[in-house]
């Protein structure tokens, strides 16, 4: 299974994404990418607010790596039905 990043940092330059930090994503895999700038308008403003500081605390903690791979946490929710 490949290590994939929880949250990439991108901007728009001349129409097209540009990623601002290195970023290690499988070869294939699929995003769908949302403008934070329209997300407040899609959530009420105590909800955004809460959905940006988990976004803070969840790329410190990527970060720092503390990551839990996906492929242990459905293995252990399988095991445990």
């Amino acid at each position: 299974m490949h290590d994939m990043q929880a949250a990439v940092k991108v901007r728009v330059e001349h129409g097209q994404l540009v990623v601002d930090e290195p970023a290690t994503l499988p070869e294939g895999s699929r995003w769908k990418l949302v403008p934070l700038d329209g997300l407040e308008e899609e959530m009420g403003s105590e909800e955004h607010a809460e959905f940006v500081r988990e976004l803070e605390i969840s790329a410190k903690e990527a970060d720092a790596g503390e990551l839990i791979d996906a492929a242990d946490v459905l293995a252990k929710l399988r095991a445990s039905v």
